[in-house]
């Protein structure tokens, strides 16, 4: 008996050493070595300066610039609580924050109660943090921003454009723009 616990002690301290610190330091290590910008967070810089990530979405409230999806992680992008609601399609609060939230879209833009709003615009992503939204969700959003900036919509479009990721190795997920490039961008331009 005293032989099996002495085993049983040895192993439990031989795998927390290796599970709990050799094997999370080589990891780590080789991240830093083979993707290091990935490592450090996919991190954008402005002025030398960071001004967000690439992969956790910002709150944009000002009219003049585009606007992401709705996020539901603490009060909004917060890394730190991400998740989704885990409100089912059919319950009543999850139907009235989409429905407000439809509301506050179509009045922000412009829209009469019939024109179509994409979907990203009116619902969270499941981790809360999505930085993407569609094309069509941006392009909707061309001619409030045009007019809060007096700039040709014609003009802003073209940005969008630009800014259009492709799928995934050419046939994973849909084509997407990052909301903070697009808005660093629109700042850019003169």
């Amino acid at each position: 008996m005293k032989r099996i616990v002495l085993t049983s002690i040895i192993m439990l301290l031989t795998m927390t050493l290796f599970l709990g610190f050799i094997y999370p330091l080589a990891t780590t290590g080789l991240a830093y070595l083979l993707f290091p910008r990935q490592a450090k967070g996919s991190l954008i810089y402005q002025d030398g300066r960071v001004v967000g990530s690439e992969l956790i979405g910002q709150k944009f409230t000002d009219p003049r610039y585009f606007h992401g999806r709705p996020s539901v992680a603490g009060e909004g992008y917060d890394a730190t609580a991400s998740g989704g609601s885990n409100l089912g399609p059919t319950n009543k609060k999850l139907l009235e924050a989409i429905a407000e939230r439809l509301v506050r879209t179509r009045e922000e833009n412009g829209l009469s109660v019939n024109e179509t709003v994409p979907a990203d615009l009116i619902t969270a992503s499941a981790s809360g943090l999505d930085p993407h939204i569609s094309p069509e969700a941006a392009y909707l959003q061309v001619p409030r921003i045009a007019r809060m900036r007096g700039i040709p919509e014609e003009k802003i479009r073209q940005l969008v454009e630009q800014h259009i990721e492709g799928r995934q190795f050419g046939f994973l997920g849909e084509p997407r723009v990052n909301v903070l490039k697009l808005n660093l961008a629109l700042d850019a331009l003169r």
